[in-house]
């Protein structure tokens, strides 16, 4: 039997694939560490790629992890599954004298690894790996090293919602395998995702191909994303994130006991409302999301507008039309508003509805379109009047005059695919209350790296939804893009950074010729 993999091995993969910006080459060396793995060592290190590791939230804060130094070990002894080992004992620590014993136990855990692979541990256990292993690249990978095509992978990941796990069924079962995964009631599937239009007629071109056909055009509520299962008296709500949110909002769980079915997954929103039934802001109803005071969950009310599974039966490949059939049938009354047609100027009618009622725009969806759980397909467009974009901050800068000893103007960052990091695209301290500025230097200062005089730079981590008035061509930042008039609309704790908007979404915005 050949010997346990060496953590070494992982960390010299890592740093060949920081060495390379090219995708074909940052997959190629990933596949061939997955094809080598043992046993339990794969859906370990897949874990350990994507900063997941399967413990979840380990309860060492990146202020812990700072604080405990260790003389590296001069050579490579800890194995793959010996810091799975260490991460299960972490994890378990609770009670008086945990924090005391987690300190001790990553003491010894680093004393055991090389500089290198204390590097590794020490992002792992904050949820930060520089090594652009994103989950595409990794699933990419899967598909390379167990011979399966990646579109099997793709789906597979994305109804399972747990990459390490599609990695063993690719290894084990292949392609027949992996085409056996199918939705799993009560277990989170990633939600599919809309790219930007500047209007609705471009909406409507580009999510039917330009062939006219028919799309359904909803409002788009200014909500929290929720996907809410049931199985009988089982419910279970999900945010986009996959988190479990269910004790947070007793009235979604009453109302979807209610509806006339046993099994169901609907995709919706979660969007509070004052006492006129007028929308509140995204902010407000994040804020009622996380109370502590018993009230959680209170006035904040669910809409839906995607079907995805009924009793028994999956419809993610059913088109989108049939499946709206079903959800008016089951829950027509708390269903989003919107029509379905092939005329732009009920399209335009629909939009400014939804801005009359206080919301923010609307979807565009090819009518006759499958669910692409996890992708940000061309299906689904969103248009809003101002420009939008969710982008990740790479550095902040500290505040002079009235914003003095604070972190002001922040660097933002557009996700560049091809490298799996970010692109510098433009910098605002515009939109930020006293009350934002406060949080964000807390939160920033957590998030240091390193200063270059009155610059923090940080781990790109924090998405912040950015208002601008357009982008313009710049040769002052890398992208070749600059953004215009950008101010801070929110900052966004439901999306992650490989959720930001690419730099090919922030260079579309150029005005066209």
């Amino acid at each position: 039997m050949p010997p346990d993999t060496l953590l070494a091995e992982v960390v010299a993969t890592t740093e060949a694939v920081v060495a390379t910006r090219a995708r074909s080459a940052k997959v190629a060396a990933l596949a061939d560490l997955l094809a080598r793995l043992r046993g339990d060592e794969l859906p370990v290190v897949v874990g350990f790629l994507i900063a997941a590791p399967r413990q979840g939230r380990i309860g060492v804060g990146w202020r812990t992890v700072a604080s405990v130094e260790a003389p590296p070990a001069a050579a490579p002894s800890l194995t793959v599954l010996d810091l799975d080992r260490a991460l299960d004992e972490l994890a378990a620590l609770r009670g008086p004298g945990s924090q005391r014993a987690r300190a001790a136990l990553l003491a010894d855990l680093l004393g055991r690894a090389t500089p290198g692979e204390q590097d590794l541990i020490r992002r792992l256990l904050v949820g930060e790996l520089r090594h652009g292993a994103l989950e595409g690249l990794a699933t990419d990978a899967v598909a390379r090293a167990f011979g399966v095509p990646l579109a099997t992978v793709r789906r597979a990941a994305m109804l399972a919602g747990d990459l390490a796990r599609v990695a063993v069924v690719a290894r084990d079962g292949g392609e027949a395998g992996l085409a056996a995964i199918g939705l799993t009631l009560l277990r989170p599937v990633k939600p599919m995702l809309a790219q930007s239009a500047g209007d609705v007629a471009e909406a409507m071109a580009l999510a039917t191909g330009g062939e006219g056909r028919p799309a359904s055009v909803e409002w788009k509520l200014d909500g929290a994303r929720i996907q809410v299962h049931r199985e009988g008296d089982d419910v279970r709500i999900y945010t986009r994130n996959l988190n479990d949110v269910t004790e947070r909002l007793p009235g979604v769980v009453a109302l979807v006991r209610s509806l006339p079915a046993r099994a169901l997954l609907l995709d919706g929103e979660a969007i509070g409302v004052d006492e006129g039934e007028l929308p509140r802001t995204f902010q407000d109803t994040m804020s009622a999301f996380g109370r502590e005071d018993g009230s959680a969950g209170a006035g904040i009310e669910s809409r839906f507008f995607d079907l995805l599974h009924l009793d028994g039966e999956d419809l993610i490949d059913r088109p989108l039309t049939d499946r709206l059939a079903a959800l008016e049938r089951i829950a027509g009354p708390w269903r989003i508003p919107g029509v379905v047609t092939a005329d732009v100027g009920a399209a335009e009618r629909v939009l400014e509805e939804s801005l009359a009622t206080g919301h923010e725009g609307v979807m565009v969806k090819d009518a006759g379109s499958s669910y692409e759980a996890g992708r940000r397909g061309g299906a689904w467009r969103k248009v809003k009047p101002v420009h939008t974009l969710d982008l990740v901050v790479l550095a902040v800068e500290w505040g002079s005059g009235r914003r003095r000893g604070w972190l002001s103007n922040l660097h933002l960052g557009a996700r560049d695919p091809a490298t799996g990091g970010f692109v510098m695209v433009g910098k605002t301290f515009k939109g930020l209350t006293d009350e934002l500025l406060a949080w964000q230097t807390e939160r920033f200062l957590g998030l240091e790296t390193r200063r270059e005089g009155h610059v923090v730079h940080v781990r790109p981590e924090q998405v912040v939804e950015i208002a601008l008035d357009g982008v313009q061509a710049s040769t002052r930042y890398p992208g070749g893009v600059a953004l215009r008039f950008a101010r801070v609309r929110r900052h966004r704790h439901d999306k992650g950074p490989d959720e930001a908007d690419t730099i090919e979404a922030v260079r579309a915005l150029l005005p066209r010729r």
